[in-house]
């Protein structure tokens, strides 16, 4: 199985989901007021996932960088999390907690590797 954004229609709009070759969700978008608007969304996770840098907000000297980047951070209940940011500065797509960094890390490496080839489908 390749690795594929699904497309998901809620009461409230469009969502996508890029799912790894595994079947796991890596990433998640925010929620789009239109079809066609959420495929410029999956456009643009495709176009900068691969081309972001990692800003690691947990590290004690923090190196800013500009966008598009993906911003590791920790969340209130103190898990690993990353979103990651086009270069005019809007979250594109965000990942679940992790419970340790390396984890964090490999979901980012994931969407770097998978994101650019995903084919975009329309959820069943």
């Amino acid at each position: 199985m390749a690795a594929k954004f699904v497309i998901n229609e809620t009461k409230k709009g469009f969502t996508f989901n890029l799912k790894a070759t595994n079947g796991e969700v890596i990433a998640t978008s925010e929620v789009y007021n239109s079809k066609p608007a959420c495929k410029k969304g999956v456009a643009s996770v495709q176009k900068n996932a691969e081309i972001a840098e990692v800003e690691d907000q947990t590290a004690k000297e923090v190196e800013a960088k500009k966008g598009p980047k993906f911003e590791i951070y920790k969340d209130k209940k103190g898990e690993f999390r990353f979103r990651l940011k086009a270069g005019n500065g809007q979250i594109i797509a965000v990942g679940e907690g992790y419970k340790d960094l390396a984890a964090c890390k490999k979901g980012v490496t994931s969407i770097k590797k998978n994101a650019p080839g995903a084919a975009i489908v329309d959820a069943e």
